[in-house]
């Protein structure tokens, strides 16, 4: 028997989407993992040859941040970079898996822009500090399940900076495939459910434009994937 509401009863139920702050789909990851170099189009535009295996690095799970939260921009950071990924996000233990058994322990995907800060990814000798700044990890806007993402090695992945589209890419330039990351990174340690895996970024990042476009307090960054949605996120100041 299917119930039935009055539609003033509906409305009471409801709550106006401006008036709430939207989360990111997986707020605190066990382990935020992401890729550098993986996509052929970003390694040609930055003189560096593909990678052998995929270049793993790590990001903290407490600088995620909702799909519309500012970023903020540290005082200790001078050049400021946006960086538009497909993410994966584990669904089931996977623990040296093949590729052939990597997709049944993928829950779905959802959108990371890996803000980087890249005087000091460029100063230091690992990169964990320059992408793991507190809001240098956007997530969302939601979460999409593999059935609702059919083809995710040929989607649409863009990036714009106050209107001006900067990234415009496609999932099948990545080097390195989704179920090859997911099997790769299993054999190294398991992977566990909530875990996200940001797959890489395109050719169009600011810092190897020519001139450079960086970000600054004022930007709104929007980045996007195919059949996920769209991030909206602003640059602040931060105060510190």
């Amino acid at each position: 028997k299917v119930l039935t509401l009055p539609p003033e009863e509906i409305r009471h139920a409801l709550i106006e989407r401006d008036g709430v702050r939207i989360g990111a789909p997986v707020p605190r990851p066990p382990t935020l993992i992401a890729l550098g170099l993986n996509y052929k189009d970003h390694a040609e535009e930055g003189h560096q040859p593909l990678p052998e295996s995929p270049l793993l690095f790590a990001k903290a799970p407490a600088c995620v941040i909702g799909p519309y939260d500012p970023i903020p921009y540290p005082q200790e950071v001078q050049q400021l970079d946006y960086e538009v990924e497909l993410a994966i996000v584990i669904g089931t233990k996977a623990r040296k898996v093949s590729e052939s058994q990597a997709p049944a322990c993928i829950a779905g995907f959802t959108i990371l822009n890996d803000v980087s800060a890249r005087d000091i990814q460029f100063r230091e000798s690992q990169w964990f500090r320059a992408k793991s700044f507190e809001g240098f990890a956007p997530m969302g806007p939601v979460l999409v399940t593999t059935d609702q993402l059919p083809d995710p090695q040929n989607k649409r992945v863009w990036c714009a900076v106050n209107g001006q589209i900067l990234q415009d890419s496609n999932t099948h330039q990545m080097v390195f495939t989704i179920h090859q990351i997911v099997s790769f990174i299993s054999h190294c340690f398991p992977l566990l459910p909530g875990d996200v895996i940001s797959t890489g970024t395109p050719a169009g990042v600011g810092v190897f434009r020519k001139p450079p476009v960086l970000l600054k307090p004022g930007d709104l960054v929007e980045t996007g994937v195919e059949g996920i949605g769209v991030l909206k996120n602003p640059v602040v100041a931060d105060s510190g």
